[in-house]
C-alpha cells in the first residue's frame, strides 16, 4: 500500500516513474499504446456532477490525461455511459466493463458488495462527490391536491421508489421513525421518470427518491414536498468507485480522474451559476433545478472522505441486509482514501484540514440559516438577502418595476434545506415570514409559537412591507 502511495503522488504530480509491480491490464482496456477509460455516471443525478456531468462538459479529465500523453507517448480513449441509477452502473462493473463509476450511499454500498468476489470487478470507494449533513438528498413527494399533510397519511396508499436506492432508503426508515412501518404502504419498484410518470396519472400516491428528481417535480407543479429527508438527521452522500484491478494497473488514470474530479468540484464551489448553466444544458434539467442543489447552501461539494460519511455508511448496512441485497462488506476496507490523499499532496493541499472541515464549501454572505437569494429573468447574476422576509420585499420590489422572478430560494427554518421560495410552506411570526419546504414543518412551528399564522406565498409578498 505504501509503494502504491508513494507511486500514486508521484503519478499525481505529473512525474514520470518506471512501472514495476503491476499487473498488466486485461486486453478488453488496452490496446496497443491506447489505454481505454469507461466511465458510468448519471447526467440527471446533479449531486455526482462533479464526476460526470459537470466533469464531461468541462473536459477536465480528457485534459489530464492528454498531459500524461505529453509527457509518456501513453494514449487515453475515455468512453462516458449515461445511466438513470446506480443500479446499472455496477451491473456493467461486475461483468468489467465499467472502470470508474459515481452513484449515491447506498448503490454504492451495494456496488461493493456484489463486486468483491471477482478480482477483477472488486471496486472500492475513493472520494465524495457531493453530500448533505442531515439527509436533505432524498425526499418523499405527492400529487399538487394530495390531501396528505405527513408520512402517517400514507398508510395503505401506493409508493413509487427505486428499491435499494438511497430514496428507497429514506422511505424506509422515515416510515419507521414514524412509527408506521414499511408493511403499511406498498412500494413499487419503478425508475424515477416512470415513478414520475405514475404520480402524475395516479396510479401511484407519493413518490420517494433522490434528486433532483424531488424538486424537479415540485418546480415543474407536478408534485408538492410531503417529507424532507433532512428530519432524519443522517448523512447522505454521493462518490465515486473504481475497479481495483484497473486502478493497480493504471493508478495514472485514477490520479488523473481524481485531479479532475477537484478541478470539477472547484469550478462549481467557485462559480455555481454558471456551472448550474453546464450542467443544465448537458443533462436536459431546468437551470433553475440545478441551482437548487448546485448553488450555495444546497449540496456540499466535498471530495474528502470524512469520518461521519463512513460512520454515515456503515450504518446504512442494516437497511441493505434488510432488503436481501447486500453481503457482508468490510466498509473500512472498501472506503480508501489513500489514492486522493496522494493528489491532494500533490496539489500542495491539506487533506486532513479539508477532511475535518464540516461546513458547506460555497454558501450565501450572511447567517447561513437565513440568507436567501433572488434570481431574476434575463440577469446572470443573483441577488443575496439577509433573510427571507428580505427576499420577499425584494421580489415584491422587482415584480413592481416589471422585472420577471426566474427563481428565489431561501432555507427552511427548521431544518435548513435550500428550497423554492414560491414552493415554500410560509409561517408569519409578528413582523417576520419564515419559510418551510413541508406542510408538517409549518405545523410544528406554529404549534410551538401561539399566535404565528400559516399563510400562502402570495399572502406572504403581501404582507413583507
Amino acid at each position: 500500500m505504501k509503494n502504491r502511495l508513494i507511486r500514486l503522488v508521484a503519478l499525481a504530480a505529473g512525474l514520470t516513474i518506471a512501472v514495476t509491480g503491476c499487473s498488466l491490464d486485461s486486453a478488453s482496456n488496452s490496446s496497443g499504446n491506447v489505454v481505454n477509460v469507461v466511465i458510468g455516471y448519471q447526467s440527471k443525478t446533479i449531486n455526482t456532477v462533479t464526476a460526470g456531468t459537470l466533469l464531461k462538459a468541462q473536459g477536465y479529465l480528457e485534459r489530464r490525461l492528454s498531459d500524461i500523453t505529453t509527457r509518456t507517448g501513453t494514449k487515453y480513449n475515455v468512453t462516458w455511459q449515461d445511466y438513470d441509477t446506480g443500479a446499472p452502473i455496477t451491473a456493467q462493473m461486475v461483468a468489467e466493463k465499467i472502470d470508474i463509476g459515481s452513484m449515491g450511499d447506498y448503490p454504492m454500498l451495494i456496488n461493493g458488495s456484489k463486486t468483491q468476489a471477482n478480482p477483477l470487478a472488486r471496486t472500492e470507494m475513493v472520494s465524495v462527490t457531493g453530500y448533505n449533513p442531515k439527509g436533505a438528498l432524498n425526499m418523499v413527494v405527492v400529487a399538487p391536491n394530495s390531501p396528505a399533510t405527513g408520512l402517517g397519511d400514507l398508510a395503505g396508499k401506493k409508493v413509487s421508489a427505486s428499491v435499494g436506492s438511497a430514496g428507497h432508503g429514506t422511505l424506509v426508515r422515515a416510515l419507521d421513525r414514524a412509527g408506521i412501518g414499511l408493511s403499511s404502504v406498498e412500494v413499487l419498484n419503478q425508475q424515477p421518470q416512470v415513478g414520475a410518470s405514475a404520480l402524475e396519472s395516479g396510479q401511484v400516491q407519493a413518490l420517494s427518491q433522490f434528486v433532483a428528481w424531488p424538486g424537479l417535480l415540485v418546480y415543474q407543479g407536478k408534485a408538492k414536498l410531503l417529507y424532507d429527508g433532512a428530519e432524519l438527521n443522517v448523512p447522505t452522500l454521493h462518490g465515486v468507485v473504481v475497479r481495483r484491478s484497473y486502478a493497480a494497473a493504471h493508478p495514472e488514470v485514477l490520479a488523473a480522474f481524481l485531479q479532475a474530479q477537484l478541478d470539477a468540484t472547484d469550478f462549481l464551489n467557485n462559480k455555481p451559476l454558471e456551472a448550474a448553466r453546464i450542467v443544465a444544458e448537458s443533462s436536459g434539467l431546468p437551470q433553475e433545478v440545478v441551482y437548487l442543489y448546485n448553488g450555495p447552501g444546497g449540496t456540499s461539494f466535498d471530495t474528502t472522505l470524512k469520518p461521519s460519511l463512513v460512520t454515515a455508511l456503515k450504518n446504512d448496512v442494516p437497511y441493505l441486509k434488510s432488503i436481501g441485497d447486500f453481503a457482508d462488506l468490510d466498509v473500512g476496507g472498501f472506503v480508501q482514501d489513500e489514492p486522493l490523499r496522494a493528489v491532494f499532496g500533490a496539489r500542495g493541499l491539506d487533506y486532513e484540514a479539508a477532511r475535518a472541515r464540516a461546513a458547506n464549501p460555497s454558501v450565501l454572505s450572511g447567517e447561513p440559516a437565513l440568507a436567501s437569494e433572488l434570481w431574476l429573468d434575463g440577469s446572470d447574476a443573483t441577488q443575496t438577502l439577509a433573510n427571507p422576509t428580505s427576499l420577499l420585499q425584494a421580489v415584491r420590489d422587482a415584480t413592481a418595476r416589471g422585472a420577471k422572478v426566474r427563481a428565489a430560494y431561501v432555507p427552511d427554518s427548521e431544518l435548513g434545506t435550500r428550497w423554492f421560495a414560491d414552493k415554500a410552506v410560509w409561517v408569519r411570526d409578528g413582523g417576520d415570514y419564515r419559510p418551510f419546504a413541508t406542510v408538517a414543518g409549518a405545523h410544528r412551528y406554529a404549534a410551538a409559537h401561539p399566535g404565528s399564522v400559516s399563510v400562502n406565498y402570495q399572502e406572504a409578498l403581501g404582507g413583507s412591507l
